[in-house]
């Protein structure tokens, strides 16, 4: 029997500074999403990248004095070795300077072209180059954008090609109200539904090759290149190999495609996307999942203010608290921040929760159990207990647990977890195994098995988040030892 296909895809980051804490939190929900579907058996293609092309690319590599291409190489390498040290799994990574994607993308071009959605017109347009985005005055505060504001909007006017984004506005409200489930959380789904339904306005998808030289090529047109977002959207396809053959494209047609975004990509990935895959006759998105953004100390995180979080940052710090450093990252975004508001993190905060969580919590937990089997291994294995662990998830909350998947609501599946620590916690403090065990050996390993196998089933429901801790506590139990060192020390 074939295995069921599952396709996630991040956005691709725009490679114009060094990974942040944000991409960081999305490549690692959808890292939790794709290990717990291959633990269905699922077949999974899971996707990210780097989004190479536009104004802002270009502006800053004239301004090191580099080539554009010269200048994402070096960004692309950063962002390969962010997903090694978030022990992210099996993942592809494509790269929009790849000469499959480049194909990719002009092929998209032509078919939307043939389908009459395609027109050259001369217009003039408020334009934010922070968000390689059209503005219309509603969405301008002081004449400023507001996720950019340090930057001035810029005025254009010359010829470039459009897409007919107008005409798919009715296909685009049909299809959300047939898939009520498309864009998670609703109340962003309400959004996009909200300002499809005001009217859609035809939007630009080329640039003067004599100004802004940098990307796709449109075909037959040597004075124009491709606007940054009609071509970096289809990455998502690109990856699979269409347009180029379509050796992986049966996880688009025939699994459950999965983006993850965050709240600044919503109109990008659920309706221009979408309209552009109506255009090319291709299946839609199963699944457009949005992230909040990361706050620190309550203000938006910026170079200027000085509360930038960086990931490599944040590891650096626990290297040598800890074997697990990418894990205490890890957690702390799936657990401390809302899978679906925004969130706020600090140094500090990190370091409160990897001390209430890791080294109180899970950590501690393991040392006092496998120490009650370390002390006793002798006996348990004589007597053939410790053959007898058993690795069934407990009933009661295995339904929440797999809803929190479903939901993509990884927030509450990671307290899901740490609920049963604290209860497993809270049961060795009142059943006192390790005073039992001495007076009444019989019962005292009942309750020693007992805890192993309630560690053994956390530790199943734990690996999705926290892979390498949870790896660690297996080989623990498999050997019947406490771990050499504790798994998270306490911090100085």
């Amino acid at each position: 029997m074939n295995k069921k296909l599952f396709y996630l895809t991040t956005t691709l980051p725009y490679v114009n500074a060094d990974p942040h804490v944000g991409f960081s939190m999305e490549i690692i929900r959808a890292d939790v999403i794709a290990r717990y579907h291959r633990s269905l058996g699922e077949e999974i293609f899971f996707n990210t990248g780097t989004d190479e092309h536009g104004a802002k690319i270009y502006e800053n590599a004239v301004k090191e004095g580099k080539s554009p291409q010269s200048y994402v190489d070096g960004y692309a390498e950063r962002f390969k070795e962010q997903l090694i040290l978030l022990n992210i799994s099996e993942i592809h990574f494509i790269r929009t300077t790849d000469e499959k994607h480049v194909l990719a993308a002009q092929e998209m071009w032509k078919r939307c072209f043939e389908k009459g959605d395609i027109y050259k017109k001369l217009y003039k347009v408020k334009y934010c180059i922070g968000c390689e985005l059209e503005k219309t005055d509603s969405e301008l505060v002081d004449g400023k954008c507001s996720i950019h504001p340090n930057r001035d909007i810029e005025i254009r006017e010359e010829e470039n090609y459009f897409f007919r984004w107008s005409k798919y506005q009715e296909p685009l409200l049909a299809f959300y109200e047939t898939h009520p489930d498309f864009v998670v959380p609703d109340f962003r789904f309400n959004e996009i539904k909200a300002f499809v339904a005001r009217g859609l306005e035809d939007f630009s998808i080329s640039r003067l090759k004599s100004k802004m030289p940098w990307g796709v090529a449109v075909p037959r047109d040597e004075e124009h290149v491709m606007y940054v977002w009609f071509d970096a959207l289809t990455s998502y396809i690109s990856t699979l190999g269409w347009g180029t053959g379509e050796a992986d494209f049966d996880f688009w047609k025939e699994g459950t495609p999965v983006q993850y975004c965050g709240k600044d990509n919503n109109r990008q990935q659920s309706a221009m996307w979408q309209a552009m895959l109506m255009s090319a006759g291709l299946p839609q998105s199963s699944h457009i999942v949005i992230n909040g953004f990361i706050n620190s100390g309550g203000q938006k995180m910026s170079k200027s203010l000085g509360n930038v979080i960086s990931p490599f940052d944040v590891i650096d710090l626990f290297k040598g608290v800890t074997d697990f450093p990418e894990d205490v990252l890890r957690f702390v975004l799936l657990h401390d921040i809302s899978s679906f508001e925004d969130g706020d993190l600090t140094l500090e905060g990190i370091k409160t929760s990897y001390t209430a969580y890791l080294a109180n919590g899970i950590g501690n937990l393991t040392s006092r159990i496998m120490k009650m089997v370390s002390l006793h291994k002798e006996e348990l294995n004589k007597r053939g207990l410790l053959l007898k662990l058993e690795r069934t998830i407990y009933p009661e909350i295995k339904n929440s647990y797999e809803k929190s998947f479903q939901d993509f609501n990884l927030n509450e599946g990671i307290h899901v977890v740490f609920s049963l620590i604290n209860r497993l916690d809270e049961r060795i403090q009142s059943d006192e195994a390790f005073k039992v065990i001495k007076t009444n050996f019989e019962l005292g390993t009942k309750l020693v098995i007992e805890h192993v196998n309630d560690l053994i089933n956390i530790v199943e429901l734990l690996e999705p988040f926290l892979p390498r801790t949870s790896a660690k506590i297996i080989e623990c139990i498999h050997e019947n030892k406490m771990p050499e060192k504790p798994l998270f020390n306490r911090l100085a």
